[in-house]
C-alpha cells in the first residue's frame, strides 16, 4: 500500500509513521522478537469505546449522537487526551490521535499514556442546555473506564473548561452511585483537565499550547540562525485557541506574523498583522479577509515566510502540495496537518519540520501540571506554571534536534524515534511483551 492512498486514513497515517521509526530502532534491540511484538501490540489501542448517545432536544424530540473514545497505550502512565466535537469525527481519527497523543507525552517524559474521543456533532447546531445534556451523555458513555489513575480527559476541537466542568460533576455524581454509603476514594476533579479556574483548572492552560510551541519557534530560530526576528516572517492557518496564542506570543517577541487564516478564509499583510487586533475585529463580527489582502486557506499555505505554522486540522499539506511550499521551517500546531507522503518531499526541499507531538506538547504538559495540582490539592500561579513549561519543550526541541543531527533523519522521525523508544522500553521492562 502506497503512502499517497493514506492520505485520508489518518489511522494508517499513523502506523505508517510507526513503521517507518521501528525500521530506524530495530538494531537498538538485541531481543528483535520482543520489539516486533511491542510494535505491533503499538498500532491498534488497547481499547476503543463507542456508543450513540441520545439526548432529548428542547423541542422534545431525541436525536444519537455516535460517541467514541480511543485508549491507545497506558505502559508511561494513564491514558491523556482531549475530546472534540466535531462533524468529521471519526473511529480512525481518533485512533490516530490517541497513538500520536502516546507519542506527544513521552516527547516531554509526562507520566502518561495516549487517548481520545469525540462526538460526532456541530456543538454550534445545539442550544446550551442541549450541549449540557450531551456532554453529560458523553461523560456517562465513558465514565467506568476514566479516572485519575486510568484515563484523564481534557478539552479539544469545539470543546470547552465549561463542558470539562459539566463532565466533572456527571462523572462525580456517577462515582456517588457507584460508591453509595462509602462515599468517594479519590478526587473526581483529577479525572479532567483543562476545567475553569473556580472548578480546579490550572494557570495558564488556556494559552499553554500556542506558547509552547513558540518556545520551540525561538529554539529553532536559535539553531537556524534566522534573525534579525522582524523579519522572520510568519504564516499562521488556523485562528483559534492554538494559533491565536502562537500568533500572540510570536507576535511579543518581534517577530512578523504576516498571514492568518480561519475556516472562512485568510490574509495577508506584508507589513505584519497585530493579533489581538485581529482577534478583536473577529469577535466584533468581521471578517480575517478585511484586515489586508484575502487568500484561501491554501494559498496561505504556499506563502513565501521563514515560518508555516498549520494549525487547524489533519491533511492540509499532502504530496499534492508539498513541493510548493517555500516556508523554511514548518512547525505543527496542529494534530497530523503534513502527511506521511508529503515528508520525504519537504525533507528534499530543505524545509525543516516540528512535529505535532513535540510542538504543540505544550497543551498536555500544562494537563499534566492541572493534574498534579488536583491530586497534591495545590495551586500553582501563572509564572510557576509557565516556568515549568519552558524547560520540558525546551528539553524536548534539543533532544529533538541532537538525534537529527547525529542520524540524518528529519524532525518528525528524530522525535518520533525518541518517543517510541521510551514506550517499547517501558514495555518492556514491565514484561507486557
Amino acid at each position: 500500500m502506497s503512502a499517497s492512498s493514506l492520505v485520508l486514513n489518518p489511522h494508517q497515517n499513523a502506523i505508517l509513521q510507526l513503521e517507518q521509526v521501528a525500521g530506524l530502532l530495530a538494531n537498538e534491540y538485541a531481543d528483535s522478537v520482543r520489539f516486533w511484538v511491542a510494535i505491533e501490540k503499538l498500532k491498534t489501542p488497547d481499547r476503543v469505546i463507542e456508543g450513540g448517545l441520545k439526548i432529548k432536544m428542547d423541542d422534545g424530540s431525541t436525536k444519537e449522537f455516535l460517541a467514541y473514545r480511543s485508549q491507545h497505550n497506558n505502559a508511561r502512565g494513564p491514558y491523556k487526551g482531549g475530546i472534540r466535537f466535531h462533524l468529521g469525527v471519526t473511529k480512525d481519527e481518533v485512533m490516530a490521535l490517541s497513538t500520536w497523543m502516546t507519542w506527544k507525552c513521552a516527547v516531554t517524559g509526562i507520566p502518561y499514556g495516549g487517548s481520545k474521543g469525540g462526538v460526532v456533532v456541530d456543538p454550534r447546531s445545539l442550544t446550551p442546555s442541549e450541549l449540557q445534556k450531551l456532554s453529560r451523555a458523553y461523560a456517562r458513555l465513558i465514565a467506568d473506564k476514566i479516572g485519575p489513575w486510568v484515563d484523564v480527559p481534557a478539552p479539544d476541537v469545539n470543546t470547552t473548561g465549561q463542558i470539562m466542568a459539566w463532565m466533572v460533576d456527571e462523572y462525580q455524581t456517577f462515582l456517588q452511585e457507584k460508591a453509595g454509603a462509602q462515599g468517594l476514594t479519590e478526587n473526581p476533579l483529577a479525572a479532567f483537565t483543562g476545567k475553569p479556574l473556580a472548578f480546579g483548572g490550572s494557570e495558564g492552560r488556556e494559552e499553554a499550547t500556542g506558547l509552547g510551541g513558540v518556545f520551540v519557534l525561538e529554539k529553532v530560530v536559535e539553531e537556524l540562525a534566522l534573525s534579525p526576528k522582524a523579519q522572520v516572517r510568519i504564516a499562521i492557518q488556523g485562528f483559534g485557541n492554538v494559533g491565536y496564542w502562537f500568533a500572540h506570543h510570536a507576535h511579543q517577541r518581534g517577530y512578523l506574523v504576516v498571514a492568518i487564516s480561519d475556516s472562512k478564509g485568510a490574509v495577508y499583510n506584508s507589513k505584519g498583522i497585530d493579533p489581538g487586533a485581529a482577534l478583536a475585529h473577529k469577535q466584533s463580527g468581521g471578517r480575517l479577509s478585511e484586515l489586508g489582502q484575502a487568500l484561501s486557506n491554501e494559498e496561505l499555505l504556499e506563502l513565501e515566510v521563514e515560518v508555516l505554522v498549520p494549525s487547524a486540522l489533519e491533511n492540509v499539506i499532502t504530496e499534492k502540495n508539498a513541493g510548493q511550499i517555500k516556508a523554511k521551517v514548518i512547525i505543527e500546531m496542529a494534530n497530523g496537518p503534513v502527511t506521511p507522503a508529503a515528508d520525504p518531499i519537504l525533507k528534499a526541499n530543505g524545509v525543516q519540520l516540528i512535529p505535532d507531538v513535540l510542538a504543540n506538547a505544550g497543551g498536555v504538559t500544562t494537563s499534566y501540571f492541572e493534574w498534579v495540582q488536583n491530586l497534591q490539592g495545590a495551586t500553582w500561579t501563572k509564572a510557576e506554571v509557565l516556568g515549568k513549561l519552558q524547560p520540558l519543550m525546551e528539553s524536548a526541541f534539543a533532544e529533538m534536534w541532537k538525534l537529527q543531527t547525529t542520524t540524518g533523519q528529519d524532525g518528525r522521525m528524530a522525535t518520533y524515534m525518541r518517543a517510541v523508544k521510551r514506550v517499547v522500553d517501558t514495555m518492556l521492562l514491565r514484561g507486557v511483551v
